[in-house]
């Protein structure tokens, strides 16, 4: 089966990337690991349902003795020795690109997955760049003239890449005329076109894994990076991936997720945005216990999100993996001074009470807060790298903990379900007009704020919920009335050109997943048909 390219429009240095040596290895990869891919997105499909029927999730009985056995990771790689600072953002545009890399973070998590629309022009501009950064090539001179070029003045930080998840397919990329894998497209360009300069730079092709739902998912990439060294004549444990652990079933299953990478793993990420999606996504018809608050209220204090974190740590260190924390979003505004400080001050705690809890690092989303986040591990970790000697023995964290979603408190009210369709329309329009990473109220939003915005919408409907604030009930007609409020609000603040291209449909999308009778397990999917 030859594989084919159908983008509409050609990409500039392309060619670059596209050899016929790399897509032969994509071709590849497709041809030996697509098949397990699409089972396994079955078994996701047949164990929801499952739980749906008994509103159960639990640790498994037949991988007791993984959890029980006195196993560890390989090593860390020197380049991964200290974390405690790691910058999020697109790995395109290249100003992006170098901006994070100078940001003094010791790790920039180049993102090609929920940062990033995945059109072809980005998913070639990223891996242009990615490969350029390797090369210590990259640069970018702006239309006014102002020059972008990586800093020699101190280290830059070590790339990890986050391909897509395994439910995304890539359209541009056809094998036999279906589309591929585009977890596969991400990493495969990327490994083909920076592994080895990568490993003579004393690094590595390092990975952030995103979205699995299950251990097999990991045996799955844990045999996709034992091929791709064997094929590039690399030494098999080059690769080291980290897990982002933000759906529910992973919870309850970190241990076996790091065995079966555990020659390639280097650490867990608590995965907070995406992880309250997940439960929501799971849990949608299980019945009011498992409906949040609104879902600016819910604190990774609350009990389950601290039992959640806390196993993390556990597991992570039992293993002599790293404990990665949560995302910090702000965005600076210098407008409105008092308004940023404050929000320093509660980045400033929430990476308190992660360095305090043991966790080896954490995630900013502007280089503004690298020097919050790094003051806060510097205090605990002074001149140790990291603290995986911080066992935390005295943790226990049971199935009832993992999925008491009552514990976070709170109330649903109408203005958190304004707050829901308004994030939704917003972060979609802009995600289909081709940026996956949107400035909204002050904090910078990825695909999960929509996914956690849309399918909220989607429980409140489904469980009749009544309203703190007003006393109403959460009925299709109260959303789609709502909805069209929040859309007239947006078309006031983005203009008619705007609205029309990007907003309009983006509205006409979210209306339809939240008022459907059936729910869509990602928004990404259909939203992914809207980019040109």
């Amino acid at each position: 089966m030859a594989l084919t390219i159908s983008a509409h429009s050609p990409v500039d240095r392309a060619e670059e990337i596209l050899t016929p040596e790399a897509l032969a290895f994509i071709e590849e990869l497709h041809q030996r690991f697509a098949a397990t891919r699409g089972d396994l997105l079955k078994a996701r499909a047949v164990k929801r349902e499952e739980v749906a029927r008994t509103g159960r999730l639990d640790f498994l009985p037949e991988t007791r003795d993984i959890r029980a056995g006195n196993w560890t990771v390989a090593p860390a790689p020197a380049a991964l020795q200290d974390r405690r600072v790691e910058m999020t953002g697109p790995a395109a545009p290249a100003k992006m690109a170098i901006n994070a890399l100078n940001s003094g973070a010791k790790v920039w998590l180049a993102d090609l997955e929920d940062a990033s629309t995945p059109t072809w022009s980005n998913v070639i501009e990223s891996i242009l760049n990615l490969r350029d950064a390797a090369a210590g090539t990259l640069a970018y001179t702006s239309p006014e003239g102002k020059e972008y070029r990586l800093r020699t003045d101190a280290p830059l930080a070590v790339v990890v890449a986050r391909p897509r998840g395994w439910h995304m397919s890539e359209r541009h990329l056809l094998i036999g005329g279906e589309h591929t894998v585009g977890a596969l497209v991400d990493f495969g360009l990327h490994f083909f076109h920076t592994a080895k300069q990568l490993v003579e730079n004393g690094q590595g092709p390092y990975y952030y894994l995103p979205k699995m739902e299950s251990h097999l998912e990991a045996r799955l990439w844990n045999q996709v990076f034992a091929f791709a060294q064997d094929y590039l004549g690399i030494p098999q444990g080059t690769i080291r991936a980290t897990v982002l652990i933000e759906t529910i079933p992973a919870a309850f299953e970190m241990d076996e997720i790091l065995y079966e990478l555990r020659d390639h793993a280097s650490g867990l990420n608590a995965g907070r945005w995406d992880y309250l999606f997940s439960i929501i996504k799971y849990f949608r018809d299980a019945g009011p216990r498992f409906v949040l608050p609104d879902r600016a209220t819910v604190a990774m204090t609350a009990p389950f999100m601290r039992a959640y974190t806390e196993l993390l740590v556990k597991t992570c260190h039992h293993r002599g993996a790293f404990a990665m924390g949560g995302m910090a979003a702000v965005i600076p505004n210098r407008r409105e001074p008092e308004v940023t400080a404050q929000a320093f001050e509660k980045v400033r705690a929430d990476k308190t009470r992660e360095a305090n809890d043991g966790f080896d690092g954490s995630w900013v989303a502007h280089p503004d807060l690298v020097p919050v986040c790094q003051d806060v591990f510097d205090a605990v970790l002074g001149e140790r790298p990291n603290q995986l000697d911080r066992q935390r023995p005295e943790v226990t964290v049971t199935a009832d903990q993992l999925l008491d979603i009552a514990s976070a408190g709170g109330t649903v009210t109408e203005a958190g379900l304004r707050l829901n369709l308004y994030v939704a329309v917003a972060y979609t329009a802009v995600w289909i007009s081709g940026s996956g990473a949107v400035a909204i109220h002050n904090l910078m939003e990825d695909a999960a704020t929509a996914e956690i915005s849309r399918s909220q919408v989607w429980q409140q409907i489904r469980n009749q919920v009544v309203l703190a604030d007003t006393g109403r009930t959460v009925t299709r007609e109260l959303v789609s009335g709502i909805l069209a409020e929040e859309t007239a609000k947006l078309r006031g603040e983005v203009g008619e050109e705007a609205f029309a291209k990007h907003y309009l449909p983006a509205s006409r999308l979210i209306g339809e997943l939240c008022l459907s009778e059936d729910y869509t397990d990602f928004l990404t999917a259909p939203a992914y048909e809207l980019v040109g």
